[in-house]
């Protein structure tokens, strides 16, 4: 089932903004990765702070057949492949909605 598994937000301090949202939303970051933080009791969309990346939705499927499905299901509704340079081994599919926002389709099962 596609869900939203994290919230990915552009900052420009990491240490900064992770203090900040910790804070504000009662977030915990994960141990040697300040980046992510976790809601309480693990449950929701997790935040993920990025120096390098835009703002975006990481939608999480439980499988690459699912993840297929999902493309092509999201893709039927408007949204549209985005050029990216992926990585050899790439467990996420950029695409953009009609007005342009960019978000990913991450197989989770990938690792």
């Amino acid at each position: 089932m596609l869900r939203i598994g994290s919230i990915v937000l552009n900052v420009s301090d990491l240490d900064r903004a992770s203090a900040f949202w910790s804070t504000a939303l009662g977030h915990t970051p994960r141990p040697g990765r300040p980046e992510v933080l976790t809601p309480p009791g693990g449950t929701g969309p997790l935040l993920w702070l990025d120096e390098d990346d835009r703002t975006h939705l990481d939608l999480w499927t439980d499988s690459a057949e699912e993840q297929r499905a999902e493309v092509e299901r999201l893709s039927a509704l408007g949204a549209v492949r985005v050029e990216w340079d992926y990585p050899e081994v790439a467990d996420f599919v950029v695409l953009a909605d009609p007005e342009g926002n960019l978000f990913c389709v991450i197989n989770t099962a990938a690792g």
